[in-house]
């Protein structure tokens, strides 16, 4: 039992459930519900997709994602960054508003769901930290300033295009003077409204007598709000025939059943682009859903997280969706309004396919505009330019990646800038892993305790030589610590003894012991001795397996402080094999 639930947590929570959670997830699932209607169709805007494919993408990819999820509060659907990330690849290989560029989207899910799950089963959960937090920040930045920007030409009554900013300033540039009145002050009043509804709702309805969370819940309907008045206007007003864009016809019903093609040219394209969104989808959820469970003192299983984020993308391939991820907005939702499990995700999915089955008809006059104001301001939260200013005070290494990243993502496009915070991310790993930090240490007078003698007042013995790792040693940065070795040897002309302090030391891998044995030989050919201490148990089981131990020139000491007391010594002691 305990194996099947770790494959299916439903037979976890399942077998907890009662009346009491029931009502706490349906609550949650309404609360949702209103919100998610507005959302997915204006993130199928983004991604462009019909409508309608918002809705399909926000269905079965949730009812998969609560029977292998793991987070009791994330909300699975589609979300801006994925959205833009799903326009860009599928743009490159078919045109929009075609079945092609349907076909591509279905296939980019459908390949983004199969690495998700081949990454769970093989439990490669830690790769949710392979970006760096900076580089994320940085990345969704940009991407939110390029949606921002992209749905600019839906308020103005323009056309508009492009994937990078140039390209979308040039294109509302060539169009202004074909701004359509009408739409502008419909869209900048939807603007407006939702603007005002994010912060200036809630304390209203506090003032009129509700609680603080009941009101910030309410809040929370203001997309739904805008949609019914604006389309009850464009509906009054006959604005389609004074030059409106509307969402037109919205097929009712359940998704329908489809196929991702196999196509060898098709999968190759999207190969690359499945990977990226696959890592920024897997990257944003995890974030949200640790967020999340950390405030109700909960943990999530990453691995798992992969599996179910890699069926809810099977499931959009499969049911006319869309690639999806965890959302922060709705999750958050989700959790203020008190989702006990993740059955309130399942709940959610009926409501919608209940919506999809009866109220797509009152859609056809919601203005397109409508929706890229309930964008416009959704992505605006996620602009977070204090990331350049705080890395610049931390790490000058860590703003630069941070500030090509959003000059790639801005000047290039989302698939160039996403490959970029993630080779810099890498780089920056590399680069700090190659050079790690080493200090000749010495004894504070009167303790056991060693330090750097550039940064305290400390005792040196100077026929001794200790000097502390602090970083595991690899291929990448082993051969550096050989060449400091070998250099402050040559520096002090009454050396004795060379100790290394491996105590920030948790693996030493193959290269790095042969250089170790290289530098032992070194050592000793200088008529000195090669000493390790603090060597962590798993290390000391790896050296065992090689030769370094056996020919070590010196010793291996349990403490520092025994190393120091043994080699201070007038005579030079003889030494046990460890």
């Amino acid at each position: 039992m305990s194996r099947a639930a770790r494959l299916l947590p439903v037979l976890d929570w399942g077998r907890r459930y009662d009346r009491a959670t029931l009502a706490q997830d349906l609550v949650a699932a309404a609360v949702v519900t209103i919100m998610l209607v507005p959302q997915s169709l204006a993130y199928a805007l983004i991604a462009g997709m019909p409508p309608e494919a918002g809705i399909y993408a926000s269905i079965v990819p949730i009812l998969l994602y609560a029977l292998f999820g793991t987070s009791r509060s994330l909300a699975v659907g589609p979300v801006a960054v994925v959205s833009l990330l799903t326009a860009s690849a599928v743009g490159e290989v078919a045109a929009q508003g075609t079945a092609g560029y349907a076909t591509a989207a279905l296939t980019l899910a459908a390949l983004s769901g199969a690495m998700l799950l081949a990454m769970g089963l093989l439990r490669m959960g830690a790769l949710a930290d392979l970006l760096s937090h900076p580089v994320i920040a940085g990345f969704v930045t940009a991407s939110a300033v390029l949606i921002a920007a992209g749905q600019m030409g839906h308020l103005l009554g323009i056309g508009g295009g492009g994937h990078a900013l140039p390209d979308i300033l040039a294109s509302l540039a060539s169009g202004l003077e074909r701004a359509n009145g009408p739409t502008l002050l419909l869209g900048g009043t939807a603007t407006a409204f939702l603007w005002w509804v994010r912060g200036g709702l809630a304390p209203l309805l506090v003032r009129a007598g509700l609680r603080p969370a009941a009101a910030a819940l309410l809040a929370r309907t203001g997309p739904v709000l805008a949609v019914a008045a604006t389309t009850l206007a464009a509906w009054g007003l006959d604005l389609p025939a004074r030059g409106v864009a509307v969402v037109g016809d919205v097929p009712r019903g359940l998704p329908p059943f489809t196929l991702p093609s196999a196509a060898p040219d098709l999968v190759a394209a999207l190969l690359l682009p499945a990977a990226l969104i696959a890592l920024i989808g897997f990257v944003e959820s995890v974030s949200v859903a640790r967020t999340l469970a950390a405030k109700r003192g909960e943990r999530i299983d990453p691995d798992q997280e992969l599996i179910g984020l890699g069926a809810a993308n099977l499931g959009a391939s499969l049911s006319g969706g869309f690639p999806v991820t965890g959302g922060f907005a709705r999750s958050v939702v989700n959790h203020d309004a008190g989702a006990a499990t993740p059955a309130a995700g399942a709940f959610t999915a009926l409501a919608l396919a209940g919506a999809g089955m009866t109220l797509t008809p009152l859609l056809f006059f919601l203005p397109k505009a409508t929706l890229a104001a309930t964008i416009v301001v959704a992505v605006l939260s996620l602009i977070d330019l204090s990331v350049l200013r705080r890395t610049w005070a931390y790490a000058k290494g860590d703003f630069a990646a941070v500030a090509a990243t959003i000059a790639a993502t801005l000047m290039l496009g989302v698939e160039i800038g996403v490959a970029t915070g993630v080779a810099l991310s890498l780089a920056l790993l590399l680069a700090r892993t190659a050079r790690p930090h080493v200090a000749e240490v010495g004894r504070v007078p009167g303790t056991e305790h060693f330090r750097n003698v550039l940064r305290r007042a400390v005792e040196t013995d100077p026929r001794v030589l200790t000097l502390r790792v602090d970083e595991s040693l690899t291929f990448a940065n082993a051969r550096m610590l050989e060449d400091l070795v070998l250099a402050r040897m040559a520096e002090r002309p009454g050396l004795r003894d060379v100790v290394l302090m491996l105590s920030a030391v948790n693996a030493i891998d193959f290269s790095a012991l042969e250089t170790l044995e290289a530098l032992n030989r070194r050592v000793a050919e200088a008529g000195l001795r090669l000493h390790l201490s603090e060597v962590k148990g798993p290390v000391m089981d790896r050296l065992r397996r090689g030769h370094l131990l056996r020919d070590l020139s010196g010793g291996v000491f349990l403490s520092q402080h025994d190393a120091a007391r043994t080699l201070s010594a007038p005579e030079p002691p003889t030494l046990r094999r460890a």
